[in-house]
């Protein structure tokens, strides 16, 4: 399958590496609005380079396209993709507003064209075995998700805050293991270092179920913090994202208990600690793999568009939470 990577900075360019990788792909073209960075891409991952994208896309003519390039040009960017006839992964958020992700949605629909969006995080091994256990029901009923995403400050970033830029993460994976939507939220939010954006989130979700959710995201703390937690009726699990490790700390009160009597479960009690044994692989190259296994079996993409939507909806209702100091409320 023909591929081109639009945006080779920083995200961009570890796309032109993978697909350079995939036996399934075959790396055309790369493109940059800096000839320095598709140049140097181009050279070390053996494609083709260009400055303006469209031309990329009307001389490659790629059946796929990853755009890793600033939030504003998605639409743009995408648009013209899935109109040359590619299909599109977009680093995520799906757009830079709602009705601008709506249109791209509009746009794949009625090209005929899949669109998926990059949200890296649900492709981490660790992730994908917590999903399995949950669905399993290894925890029992689920009480509470807290993410917490944390490290300094990116330099690359420089057209939104850390909410728009880090939040899509983490409300995806709280839809993702839970299979529900939010009904309300609050929000606050801080602005301390950077001049442009917020810099600091800490969100508070309510989910239909009963479930509660919590994320503390900032680009404050001078070490990178990524960690998942999942709190249920059997203990509690706890993902590190970057070391790829699920633990799982056992409610001993739970223990040997059958499902039936589990409902009427009063107590809970420190029991054992287990690591899982987890194989460990690159979750960007599951991502590109899954992406491109979809349009060849002509299947849904993991992430749809309508979750990248979805995403962006919760993470801009975070900003306005945090800028109103009101609680939002959603109708699902």
């Amino acid at each position: 399958m023909k591929v081109a990577v639009i945006g080779v900075g920083s995200m961009g360019r570890n796309h032109a590496r993978v697909f350079s990788e995939l036996p399934e792909a075959e790396l055309v073209a790369v493109s940059d609005a800096d000839a320095k960075q598709a140049d140097a891409a181009a050279e070390k991952f053996g494609a083709r380079a260009y400055t303006e994208y469209r031309e990329l896309l009307e001389k490659e003519k790629p059946d796929a396209v990853s755009i890793a390039v600033p939030t504003v040009l998605h639409e743009e960017v995408g648009v013209a993709a899935l109109e040359s006839g590619a299909h599109v992964l977009m680093e995520k958020p799906i757009a830079a507003t709602v009705e601008e992700g709506q249109r791209l949605i509009a746009k794949a629909k009625s090209a005929g064209r899949k669109l998926m969006v990059g949200h890296i995080v649900r492709f981490n091994p660790a992730i994908q075995a917590l999903k399995q256990k949950l669905a399993a029901g290894e925890l029992g009923r689920i009480f509470q998700v807290f993410c917490r995403r944390a490290g300094p400050f990116p330099a690359r970033i420089r057209d939104v805050g850390v909410v728009v830029d880090l939040a899509p993460h983490d409300v995806d994976l709280m839809r993702f293991l839970t299979d529900a939507d939010p009904v309300r939220l609050y929000a606050e939010i801080e602005q301390r270092l950077h001049t442009d954006h917020e810099d600091l989130l800490w969100g508070v979700l309510r989910f239909a179920d009963g479930i509660t959710g919590s994320l503390e995201i900032n680009w404050l703390t001078p070490t990178k913090v990524r960690e998942t937690l999942v709190l249920g009726e059997r203990g509690l699990f706890r993902v590190d994202d970057l070391t790829q490790d699920l633990y799982f700390f056992e409610n001993a009160q739970a223990k040997d208990v059958q499902w039936a009597t589990l409902q009427t479960l009063k107590g809970v009690s420190e029991g054992s600690m287990t690591r899982f044994a987890i194989p460990r692989f690159e979750p960007l190259k599951a991502e590109l793999q899954s992406f491109l296994k979809a349009i060849q079996d002509e299947k849904p993409v993991p992430v749809s568009g309508e979750d990248g939507l979805a995403a962006l909806r919760i993470s801009l209702a975070l900003v306005e939470s945090g800028q109103s100091h009101r609680v939002i409320e959603f109708n699902n």
